[in-house]
């Protein structure tokens, strides 16, 4: 069965056959287990680089090797559907990935565990784009909304909950089952995914046609990006390693880019973003990934550093995203049928970035309770953000154009997510020590409200200048000030998350616009 033939076996009312329902659920599982992989293994790093004896400097490898993996394979969603079919693709690579689990449960070595990761990561990452475009090679135009719901809520409930999975994982076993737990739902979905899916005509013939040469420049430009946004912030964007990644990230992508719009039949077919409606689905699914992933970034970072609870407990805390995200789904699917997309992504980003903004005034007490309405919020946004950017991006394609389109889309939501991230790293290491300073010149000054903010005694905060400060009180200030600088630099963070929900809405505006004209 072809792709066209695949989307043509139901008419636009006909019943979805039970089949097809729960082939797709075997999809969403194995894409679920991808994406929550990489934050259990994030919130049990330390774990890890103690069991294998890691420097500490060489212990984010473990992450960013999967990372680098995942960005590449995105992509390649398109190709190797077309060369396996949708059903052979998700089969093998998600065979794959449990095989590299296992590997990585049974690594002793840093080299080793790094190896396993890469494939693992590889593998991972065409699970996400491939369930995506299943959504409109599967399923009728009524369907299509409970199916993006379906697939949409697991992909982004999976790291809302990955650090308390990951904390109750660490505490009651060992590092080694954050990987070995995906092994029985892994089998699980590869027996029920090769029995019920459609069946479809591979064409290995096309990988003869497989243009080497972009695909090794697309690798490298990804590659040289996702280092440079890991290294940059803390090693600077001016040092001569990050200049290095960037001239090798710009040239290799340029000449990708060149090469990629003459080929007659491109590894990744980037003519597609001529598409209006499409690219303001990629922008969309950017801004995403920049608010998602990083506010699931610095969600525990605060909890970690400023209030210091453990993996656990911060899960226990960020559990409210993901409830109010579950129970806003079915109002989602029912809304997302009757509305504009436009309209109702103008709606999303609009309420997204209200929680987000909700979070800019935290203090060193801030907790469960300060912290509620904003992840409620946020949360009940985020189906709002997922759904009618998908729709307008992908749901309007002709079916042999979706995978790759589907590979572009997903790729759009992690690259904001890795440079959301290494922005907030940007400004939580270039602007904690500024207001670290400006704290102790307004402590010097007698200011008590800064007294009050850092949570120091404030007997002798009159509004007059201190003068001289013994060492012990010094020592016993110095962590308190610095908490507090802190603080106000992941404020700051919350802002600039806040602000790109609001380039959102200007894009979409700027659609709507054009459209009128």
């Amino acid at each position: 069965m072809t792709m066209n033939a695949v989307t043509s076996a139901h008419r636009p009312q006909e019943r979805v056959p039970i089949r097809i329902w729960f082939g797709f659920g075997a999809m969403c599982l194995g894409m679920f287990m991808a994406i929550l992989d990489i934050q259990v293994v994030a919130t049990s790093l330390p774990d890890i680089r103690a069991a294998l004896d890691v420097d500490a400097d060489q212990m984010s490898w473990i992450q960013t090797a999967y990372l680098i993996a995942e960005i590449i394979a995105i992509p390649l969603t398109g190709f190797l559907t077309r060369v396996l079919s949708m059903r052979g693709l998700f089969v093998i690579a998600l065979s794959i990935f449990i095989a590299a689990s296992v590997g990585c449960a049974a690594s002793g070595s840093l080299s080793m565990l790094i190896a396993w990761r890469v494939l693992q990561g590889f593998s991972g990452g065409v699970l996400i784009p491939t369930v995506f475009s299943a959504v409109f090679l599967l399923f009728p135009p009524h369907r299509q909304d409970i199916a993006t719901t379906i697939g949409g809520a697991l992909a982004v409930l999976a790291p809302t909950i990955g650090p308390i999975v990951g904390g109750w994982i660490t505490d009651t076993y060992s590092w080694h089952w954050l990987f070995l737990i995906n092994v029985v739902p892994g089998l699980i979905a590869v027996l029920v995914a090769a029995w019920l899916l459609p069946r479809e005509r591979s064409d290995l013939r096309f990988a003869r046609n497989l243009d080497l040469m972009s695909l090794i420049l697309m690798a490298i430009a990804l590659a040289a990006l996702e280092i440079l946004l890991k290294e940059a912030p803390q090693r600077g964007w001016t040092s001569g390693l990050a200049i290095g990644l960037f001239a090798v990230c710009s040239t290799s992508g340029i000449a990708f880019f060149h090469r990629t719009l003459r080929a007659t039949r491109p590894v990744v077919d980037l003519r597609i973003l001529a598409d209006r409606d499409f690219a303001l689905g990629c922008w969309l699914s950017f801004a995403l990934g920049f608010g998602l992933y990083g506010s699931v970034y610095l969600m525990p970072v605060f909890l970690g550093l400023v209030r210091l609870h453990s993996a656990f407990e911060i899960g226990q805390v960020m559990l409210a995203t993901g409830i109010a995200q579950l129970l806003t789904a079915p109002i989602a699917v029912q809304v997302e049928r009757r509305c504009d997309p436009k309209l109702l992504s103008m709606f999303g980003f609009a309420l997204f970035g209200i929680g987000l903004a909700l979070s800019y005034s935290q203090t060193w007490e801030t907790d469960f309770d300060q912290m509620l309405w904003p992840q409620v919020i946020r949360g009940s946004a985020i189906m709002f953000c997922l759904l009618p950017p998908t729709r307008l991006a992908l749901g309007h394609l002709a079916a042999e154009r979706v995978p790759n389109a589907s590979g572009l889309f997903n790729l759009m939501r992690n690259l904001g997510g890795a440079i959301g991230i290494a922005l907030i790293d940007t400004v939580l290491w270039v602007r904690a020590p500024l207001h670290v300073d400006h704290i102790v010149a307004r402590l010097l000054a007698g200011d008590r409200a800064t007294a009050i903010f850092v949570g120091l005694p404030t007997d002798r905060f009159t509004g007059k200048p201190l003068g001289p400060i013994d060492a012990d009180t010094q020592e016993f200030a110095r962590p308190l000030v610095e908490r507090a600088g802190l603080v106000l630099a992941i404020n700051e963070a919350w802002a600039m998350m806040a602000i790109a929900m609001v380039l959102a809405l200007i894009a979409i505006l700027i659609s709507m616009a054009r459209k009128r004209r």
